[in-house]
């Protein structure tokens, strides 16, 4: 019987020693990461920021900020669309892009990261163990912590990082 939920369990991180690919719910959007490192430590993080927790439609996004150059993003039948978030903290726009079919979020970039880019970690099979969580002083009260994630009050990345715990 087919596994319709997605479970992340059935997918051994072996599976990805290469990287791995993803897509959003429509299928219109695929994006491969190349890059073996990427379940051989904690990558990525999750970030509590409203602007985060909108585009997830959740209460913490999963992102994995890495280099441009170990993506592959194609846009089969011309659904990506860019929403240009100037809310920002910094004062910096994020280009946030989305499936304009499924509305699927599928990356954010910014002038802030330059040659990389801000993953949704949603459209893969499996996510990798985060490292860190931004933005922690806008965790929800009933949040637990995660043994062995670094938590920072904003940013989790650059030089005005300031850690929780």
């Amino acid at each position: 019987m087919p596994d319709f939920t997605g479970d992340p369990k059935s997918h051994d991180a072996s599976e990805f020693a290469d990287g791995m690919t993803g897509s959003c719910l429509c299928g219109s959007i695929t994006v491969s990461i190349k890059d073996s490192e990427l379940f051989a430590r904690r990558r990525g993080h999750l970030c509590h920021c409203e602007n985060c927790r909108k585009i997830s439609g959740s209460y913490v996004a999963a992102n994995l900020l890495i280099e441009e150059d170990k993506v592959d993003l194609k846009d089969r039948d011309g659904t990506l669309k860019t929403y240009k978030d100037k809310a920002t903290g910094s004062g910096n726009s994020v280009f946030r892009k989305f499936c304009s079919v499924d509305g699927n979020p599928i990356s954010s970039e910014t002038q802030l990261y330059p040659g990389k880019i801000v993953l949704k970690m949603g459209i893969f099979p499996r996510i990798p163990q985060p490292e860190a969580e931004g933005f922690g002083l806008h965790k929800h009260p009933w949040q637990g912590d995660h043994e062995g994630v670094d938590t920072y009050e904003i940013k989790w990345a650059g030089p005005e990082r300031k850690k929780m715990n």
